[in-house]
């Protein structure tokens, strides 16, 4: 069980034993890029540049562009539009350009056009072993949808603003509730400095910004050692605002930098199972962090780090008893990419340290977990991109050894389809083995009592956009 407190009487989890929020904070630390001018990044992935983009955008994800023609003639440039928080630095794996081709911007003084944007996406989940991202999978589950749209326009050169409304159905707590997902009002005064305020996607590693852009990347679960579906909801974005930019060093390449604080609004609701006489109060006094990407002057190739520091706040309430809980969690990433040709080759490592205070001294810890992974991703035609990665994750690096409870290997192979212009359908297969990533931060019910230790997931999703 991931919770200390006296709900639902269980007892503690092998992996987080009774110990309120062991991964629930260290989850909620890391998850809700800034622009970049001339990033190299994989070859089917370029997003535009900061020069020719506005201060934020709604995505575009469009099929590929067309080959050279025998003469030499280049195709239009294998851009895609930079995301109000995805930006142009942090590419996705290889997800396909588009062909759509960027307009001159009218005058300052001139209206500008509303830009809209959206997708929806139905997915099916059947394991083995084990139920894993919701309810029931062991016999197969629909419950795996996703839908949103956004607006993006720009009042001067400078000054842009976007929204975008977003629902899910992925869990037991999440049946499609609306909510904006992230919304932003940003102003740019060079490339290498541009400021905005709103709810900011969190730029950690290279791709928790698009952990909910489905068209944006090639697999349909990133590496969940890195970025766990299950902690979404607490690590995607951050109220607050950032400062970011792009800096060119001449022969030594280019950095791409980004610096944010505010805060992390979390809905009690989404912890707490149906029926439980538990009640939660939930306050994140302060989020803060930064990540760096260096644009080496080897072609194709970004090194970047990321760091992040949140502090949660949680009074719990049962029984007529209350207990309080202060939980520091400290987050740090480094990060590879590089890109020749048609394929692109990742690998991130991670650690994420929690100490927690609490009344009840069950509560008390300092823990910190490992989280890595290695990826390689192909574009074979223009059509179909298969990739392979392998993740590991330790809940506990001072606990290696504890068991399959302490650890999970996940290897993965995923296959990219790309079957229509504004149409896409992938398949997944994942080797699980150990248990660690089946513990839920989103719960605070207790894990299956005779879990399975070596266990299958097998995910067909479709995705439709515009």
């Amino acid at each position: 069980m991931i919770t200390s407190l006296p709900a639902a009487g269980t007892a503690p989890s092998r992996s987080c034993p009774g110990l309120f929020l062991c991964q629930l904070v260290a989850l909620a630390a890391a998850y809700g890029g800034a622009s970049a001018a001339g990033s190299r990044v994989a070859a089917q992935v370029l997003p535009s540049l900061p020069d020719d983009s506005p201060a934020g955008s709604p995505i575009n994800v469009s099929p590929p562009a067309p080959e050279p023609d025998a003469a030499g003639a280049r195709a239009a440039p294998e851009v895609l539009p930079s995301l109000p928080d995805v930006s142009p630095a942090v590419a996705p794996v290889i997800a396909p350009p588009p062909t759509t081709q960027p307009t001159e911007l009218p005058s300052a003084s001139a209206f500008r056009p509303v830009e809209i944007h959206g997708f929806a996406s139905q997915g099916f989940i059947l394991t083995t072993g084990n139920d894993y991202l919701a309810p029931d999978t062991t016999r197969g589950s629909f419950q795996f949808s996703e839908v949103g749209i956004n607006f993006a326009t720009e009042f001067t050169d400078k000054v842009a603003i976007g929204v975008q409304a977003f629902a899910q159905n992925i869990g037991a707590s999440q049946n499609f509730n609306l909510r904006a997902d992230w919304f932003y009002v940003a102003y740019r005064w060079r490339d290498w400095l541009r400021i905005r305020a709103g709810r900011l996607q969190i730029p950690f590693g290279l791709y928790n910004e698009v952990n909910d852009i489905d068209a944006a990347r090639a697999p349909i679960l990133l590496p969940q050692s890195v970025y766990p579906l299950q902690g979404r909801e607490f690590l995607f974005a951050q109220t607050g605002g950032e400062a970011g930019g792009f800096v060119r060093m001449g022969t030594a390449g280019a950095l791409d930098y980004r610096v944010y604080g505010g805060t992390i609004f979390i809905d009690p609701a989404i912890l707490v199972p149906s029926g439980s006489d538990l009640q939660l109060q939930l306050y994140v006094p302060y989020v803060l962090g930064g990540r760096l990407l260096w644009e080496t002057p080897v072609d194709g190739l970004r090194l970047g780090a990321s760091i992040l520091a949140i502090r949660l706040d949680v009074t719990a309430f049962e029984g007529g008893t209350s207990a309080s809980i202060v939980n520091h969690s400290l987050l740090a990433m480094g990060s590879a990419e590089y890109a020749i040709r048609n394929w692109l080759i990742t690998a991130e490592y991670s650690r994420w340290h929690a100490a927690q205070d609490s009344a009840l001294a069950s509560s008390d810890f300092s823990r910190t977990s490992e989280r890595s992974y290695a990826m390689l991703s192909f574009r074979a035609t223009p059509w179909f991109q298969p990739t392979a990665y392998y993740a590991l994750y330790f809940p506990d690096v001072a606990n290696r050894g504890g068991g399959s409870a302490f650890r999970q290997d996940d290897m993965t192979l995923s296959l990219r389809f790309d079957a229509g212009t504004h149409w896409i359908i992938k398949v997944e297969g994942h080797y699980m083995s150990g248990t660690a990533g089946l513990v839920a931060p989103l719960s605070v019910t207790p894990p299956p009592a005779n879990p399975a230790d070596h266990w299958g997931v097998f995910l067909v999703k479709t995705t439709g956009y515009f």
